[in-house]
């Protein structure tokens, strides 16, 4: 029987690492369910009676569900077009690298993974303003337009391991290269495919940047604006700001931990596709 020994250096890591996060998850939850005299006494103790009231206050002052159907609307709609959209262009490229267009059509599009935000910010702006674009759906066109860069990257590599006679077998039974794509190759993408969604996913529902910049409507708020545009009247009563964090927060919580596995699956099968 061979003993296992402890790697203690990497799990003393591990266990630091896991304090700085859940360090602060146990402050927001503590003090959302806190009252201001609990609060007078410590901050960090655990609360004596559990103030729900701080949640009910919180969804009333920031209008809560209506900011999360409006975050909900914006996600949901821009990984379904990522995911439609980005997977096809990627497969243009992939499929047709050795051409000249298509080969520096793949590096432009990972240039865009080096240009900062802020750089294109201000032009941004002004476009999505001077056609009426500063909306919702304006703001979804941009985060599909902005995931173009890191998406065809990934999937162009794993669309490129895929064995081409896959495609001639098609071919020969009469398919058309749409149906190729849909019917073969969008199914043996579930793996990078997931990956991709759920991270979009995380990355649209907390971005804060371009709502702030492009969003003028206040019915139009995402839940971060709402959390930014609240806290000067929250800035005298923590236990209502950090109810309302802890609200904008829980829904993409629990979608990553039920998804987790997704993320790791995708990219280690498509390390060893």
């Amino acid at each position: 029987m061979i003993k296992k020994s402890t790697n203690w250096p990497v799990t003393i890591l591990i266990a630091l690492g896991s304090l700085l996060i859940l360090f602060p998850l146990y402050m927001t939850i503590a003090i959302a369910l806190k009252n201001p005299e609990e609060m007078a006494q410590s901050i960090f103790a655990l609360p004596t009676g559990l103030h729900f009231e701080n949640f009910t206050n919180a969804i009333k002052a920031t209008n809560f569900f209506n900011a999360l159907g409006n975050s909900t609307v914006i996600t949901i709609t821009t990984v379904v077009f990522i995911l439609l959209t980005n997977s096809m262009v990627a497969y243009a490229i992939a499929r047709n690298m050795k051409r000249k267009f298509f080969k520096v059509l793949y590096f432009y599009f990972i240039s865009a993974m080096f240009i900062p935000f802020q750089i294109i910010m201000l032009p941004v702006v002004k476009v999505t303003t001077d056609l009426h674009m500063n909306n919702i759906v304006g703001i979804i066109i941009l985060y599909v337009v902005y995931g173009l860069a890191f998406n065809v990257f990934v999937y162009t590599g794993y669309i490129r391991s895929i064995p081409y006679e896959l495609e001639e077998a098609a071919t020969v039974d009469g398919a058309s290269t749409f149906g190729t794509f849909w019917k073969i190759i969008f199914p043996l993408l579930a793996p990078v495919s997931a990956t991709i969604g759920i991270l979009s996913c995380l990355s649209t529902w907390n971005d804060f940047m371009l709502p702030l910049v492009l969003l003028g409507d206040q019915d139009s708020y995402t839940l971060p604006l709402v959390q930014y545009v609240f806290q000067g009247q929250f800035s005298t009563d923590f236990n209502l700001a950090f109810a309302s964090y802890l609200l904008a927060l829980t829904p993409m919580l629990i979608v990553y931990l039920f998804a987790q596995k997704w993320i790791i699956s995708g990219l280690t099968s498509g390390s060893i596709k």
